[in-house]
């Protein structure tokens, strides 16, 4: 089959010039066996696989082999395709376990639903030979949100009223994004620090991967919420506290004694969301939004537009 990829390489990409030849793959089934060199057909155009994604946390890469960067033989466009890899898991919050699974499927309706609104990676979904559903993503050119404030070079303080009033207003614009899902019926599934991308160019920010959801009867979109509470937890701290690493954030003994069991995000259990108790002059109307997802908690919010309610007004009582 090699030579079959040489000659189809050849014919519509003569300028790519690869190490290796691998086989031409109709049936996606086994994406274990799909590597570098080998050419996805999909609905009559060839994807040739460069190599799999990674997901990058605390310096550390995990494969995600299920996910091609490749490029569109036919165009010379870079893509990434999204195989289907299906995974569960249960998620504790608080007392509750909440069932958590990834669905192809719905993250290829959410594509369809959000096709041309910016505020979301865009793509579309085709079928291969076996009826697996693939989805065909546009490569996001830009950086990881929670990476661009963390690298903001600046004390906490000055970060806070310098930088903070402009990155919540377009946190705010991405809140709302997330709102037009939940109006359509869908959620995002998984909302956290990695997913938020600010676009190069237009400092637009995005939002990808669409492809967990979850069972949650008793608050159908409050695991977005809680996703939601965490970024913002992060945007207002530059960063994310926990007992160990106050000492080295230049933080007291007496400060961090300060902390205690209802300081703490519900969710993560060691992060800490009362960030009043290391940073003062935050206001009381922003840090009770913050409290909200927290252990020491006792009404959460049901809908985006209860969290944007309180947390629109917080902006010009920052910004200097």
């Amino acid at each position: 089959m090699s030579k079959e990829v040489r000659e189809l390489v050849k014919r519509l990409r003569p300028s790519l010039s690869l190490g290796e030849y691998g086989k031409i793959f109709t049936d996606t089934t086994a994406y274990m066996e799909i590597s570098y060199g080998d050419v996805i057909e999909i609905d009559g155009m060839h994807y040739l696989v460069l190599r799999d994604e990674v997901e990058r946390s605390f310096g550390i890469e995990d494969p995600k082999y299920w996910v091609k960067r490749c490029i569109q033989l036919e165009t010379g466009d870079r893509k990434i395709l999204k195989l289907v890899f299906h995974e569960k898991f249960l998620l504790k919050l608080g007392t509750l376990k909440i069932p958590c699974y990834r669905s192809p499927e719905k993250e290829a309706r959410i594509l369809d639903l959000v096709r041309g609104d910016e505020r979301f990676m865009q793509g579309f979904s085709r079928f291969d030979k076996k009826g697996n559903v693939v989805r065909i993503i546009e490569i996001v050119s830009g950086k990881r949100l929670d990476h661009i404030i963390f690298e903001i070079e600046t004390s906490h303080k000055d970060y806070f009223y310098g930088h903070l009033p402009g990155i919540l207003e377009k946190f705010i614009e991405s809140c709302r994004a997330i709102k037009l899902l939940h109006e359509n019926g869908e959620i995002h599934g998984d909302i956290r620090r990695d997913h938020l991308w600010q676009e190069y160019g237009t400092g637009r920010y995005r939002w990808i991967d669409f492809d967990y959801t979850y069972e949650f009867e008793e608050s159908p979109f409050g695991l977005d919420i809680f996703g939601l509470g965490s970024l913002l937890i992060y945007i207002v701290g530059k960063q994310i506290y926990t007992p160990s690493n106050l000492s080295s954030q230049g933080f007291s003994p007496e400060t961090a004694a300060l902390i205690d069991k209802g300081d703490f995000s519900l969710l993560y259990k060691n992060r800490i969301v009362n960030l009043k108790k290391l940073f003062p002059y935050i206001p009381e109307r922003l840090n009770l939004i913050l409290m909200h997802f927290s252990n020491a908690a006792e009404t959460f919010y049901e809908t985006v537009d209860e969290f944007l309610e309180d947390l629109e007004p917080c902006i010009s009582e920052i910004r200097r």
